[in-house]
């Protein structure tokens, strides 16, 4: 019997020029290229995922400050999976082993349910869908209520993008958002919005992204896409459905060598950090109810 490879079980996915491949754990976008270039920054089969590459991220995407937060009358305290600022990060099924549902040559369905426990005592199932189509990698997530009272939620995905060789600093962004939420540059606790126009977040026209530090999150898009594109005219496209009112970009900044700056995380979120806290665009899952977010990569 041959051992399960550490990121899970490995699906792969082509249709034309497009390949990707799906890792079981975390429902991991693992790998995606077009023409064989790579769109997203990839990680090995073999390798335990790093820095949440590619990963699902539910029933929260980023942070809980502190993991504590307050629902429906009742005190909650979640465990504190980002020790190093004491906060509760990305959700609960970053590390559930989700089976496969449906598959075929083009498409996977799989499916993990989250279950009630201390810090958050609501049973959700948790589908995610990830189908090749003509411009590229199409990410659903299905969240249903298997419980019976309400459940605080919100999701999000873990993307890397690549634009070519290099690192993030020699690439142009393209993101055309109004408002970023400030954040405290120790904990990255959020501390209020703040206008982008004009502002060393403003990416509405294509710049070069330079040294720039960057892990907030924007808001008031006037697109609901990100484009990333290297020196040589090529790159890769994230675009989101309006699910997903806020998108956090992150620059990679990390002390591994082999990921500093490697790709540029672009996080499509149904709300924004420590949306549990704030309540600002949280969604209330009532019992039976089902929400779903998506989103596509592509290449340019």
């Amino acid at each position: 019997m041959s051992a399960l490879p550490i990121s899970g079980t490995a699906v792969p996915l082509r249709r034309g020029a497009y390949a990707a491949e799906i890792a079981s754990v975390g429902a991991t976008l693992r790998s995606l290229a077009h023409d064989g270039r790579d769109l997203v920054a990839p990680f090995r089969e073999d390798e335990l995922r790093p820095v949440y590459r590619g990963v699902v991220l539910a029933p929260w995407p980023n942070r809980v400050v502190d993991g504590r937060y307050a629902f429906d009358g009742r005190e909650e305290q979640l465990p504190l999976t980002e020790p190093d600022r004491g906060h509760a990060l990305h959700g609960l099924v970053c590390w559930s082993d989700f089976r496969v549902l449906h598959r075929a040559t083009d498409a996977v369905t799989l499916t993990t349910d989250v279950v009630a426990q201390a810090g958050y005592p609501h049973p959700l199932r948790v589908e995610v869908e990830y189908r090749l189509v003509d411009d590229g990698l199409r990410t659903r997530i299905t969240t249903t209520n298997t419980g019976g009272s309400r459940a605080p939620y919100g999701a999000s995905g873990h993307p890397y993008l690549v634009a070519g060789p290099g690192r993030v600093d020699d690439w142009t962004l393209e993101l055309a958002a109004d408002r970023v939420l400030e954040v405290d540059p120790d904990r990255l606790i959020p501390t209020g919005l703040g206008e982008v126009a004009g502002g060393p977040f403003d990416f509405s026209e294509p710049r070069r992204i330079g040294d720039l530090f960057i892990d907030h999150a924007f808001t008031g898009l006037r697109a609901h896409r990100a484009r990333v594109v290297a020196a040589d005219g090529l790159g890769a496209e994230l675009r989101w459905d309006e699910a997903a009112p806020w998108v956090q970009v992150h620059t990679a900044d990390r002390p591994e060598p082999a990921y500093d700056r490697a790709g540029l995380a672009v996080e499509p979120m149904t709300c924004p950090p420590d949306a549990f806290n704030s309540g600002t665009d949280l969604v209330v899952l009532e019992p039976g109810a089902s929400h779903t977010v998506g989103w596509t990569i592509g290449a340019v």
